[in-house]
């Protein structure tokens, strides 16, 4: 698979269960109601990253644990799909990535030249996940 123009190359998220399987009642799914015109607009979104590249199908003997999957809408319409990883916060430990402060962000750009910025499907989908960590950041 080609690399995705604006994806965060060399870095890939790496994310830690602290607790041993079965560990349903602990992650259990929260349930969402799902309206009609929802469950449309979350497989419209879904077709839309599969098309780019920035989620794939699980395979059909790949064991993942599994998230509900919802839309947060804005009020001027737009919408973002997410995942609703609250019962896993409590149970992961995640790869520390240093994100730098503002003010040496700023430092940092001072002197170009030009300043470009991406938001590559709405910006969730800059880091990449590690294999081992993709089975817990399934949504469906």
């Amino acid at each position: 698979m080609e690399e995705n123009l604006g994806k965060i190359r060399g870095y890939n998220i790496e994310s830690y269960l602290d607790v041993e399987r079965p560990y349903l009642s602990i992650l259990g799914r929260n349930k969402c109601p799902e309206i009609m015109e929802t469950s449309k607009e979350i497989k419209k979104y879904v077709n839309e990253l599969l098309d780019v590249h920035e989620i794939r199908k699980i395979g059909h003997n790949e064991i993942v644990e599994v998230t509900t999957s919802f839309l947060i809408t804005w009020n001027d319409g737009k919408s973002r799909l997410c995942g609703d990883f609250r019962a896993l916060e409590n149970h992961t430990t995640a790869d520390r990535y240093p994100t730098p402060s503002i003010p040496h962000a700023l430092d940092k750009v001072e002197q170009a030249k030009y300043i470009t910025m991406m938001d590559c499907m709405k910006g969730f989908h800059q880091n990449g996940a590690k294999p081992n960590s993709m089975k817990i950041l399934t949504i469906i």
